[in-house]
């Protein structure tokens, strides 16, 4: 079976690429949480992924003992022998890759002040961000853009119709426009809804909560948790 190895539900976003994507296409696999101790060499965190191989980040695959990392590499090696990753059209599957690989190496300000937080609720610190950051205003509205167009050339519920991995590569960023509460106009925010609703995320969402463990290094924005 296929192994794979994801941080701290709670923060982690690039796990949560890989799980959702696995659990929704309804891929068999054994999960290991290696927790966030922070991520100096001498961290356990950083000891536990260096035993298993790979960049020392989370996720990983481990699949009967190789090694696949990045997300964008996880979700290539699942296409070859799992349906439903990308969509099935090649023009559509191009641009389903187009939108992740621009999600992979861009949105730098969305993601720098605004981590994931799955149990936070920050408008606060989302309107001091919305005001003070034109970047992350740039972000949204990018974001916004790929999405409106998507939903219209492919007519919805998801960006590519049904499920793909574009849905999955964009989870987190729904999850933080919810946690800040950054404005949306009415398709990209009833699209964050669906993907919110989708058993994957619910799923997801469900056992970050459950975590209960606070991670000081992860929140600079508060003391404590709730």
């Amino acid at each position: 079976m296929l192994k794979l190895l994801i941080g701290n539900k709670n923060y982690s976003s690039w796990s949560m690429r890989a799980w959702v994507l696995m659990r929704e296409l309804g891929i068999e696999f054994e999960e290991v949480m290696v927790r966030f101790d922070g991520f100096e060499p001498a961290s356990q965190f950083k000891a536990a992924l260096r035993e298993v191989g790979g960049a020392g980040k989370v996720p990983l695959l481990l699949d009967q003992g190789f090694v696949v990392w990045d997300t964008m590499a996880i979700a290539e090696y699942l296409h070859e022998s799992h349906p439903g990753v990308w969509p099935a059209h090649a023009r559509a599957r191009a641009r389903a890759r187009s939108l992740c690989a621009e999600m992979h190496s861009g949105f730098e300000a969305l993601r720098s002040h605004c981590p994931l937080n799955v149990e936070a609720r920050l408008p606060e610190v989302g309107r001091e961000i919305w005001r003070d950051q034109s970047a992350v205003r740039a972000d949204v509205a990018r974001i916004e853009q790929l999405w409106n167009e998507a939903l219209a050339a492919h007519g919805g519920p998801l960006l590519f119709g049904g499920f793909s991995y574009a849905d999955a590569c964009f989870a987190p960023v729904c999850l933080r426009l919810r946690s800040y509460a950054l404005p949306l106009g009415g398709p990209a925010e009833a699209y964050v809804g669906r993907v919110l609703a989708l058993p994957s995320v619910a799923a997801w969402i469900e056992q970050a909560l459950a975590e209960q463990d606070f991670r000081p290094f992860e929140e600079p924005y508060r003391s404590a948790r709730g």
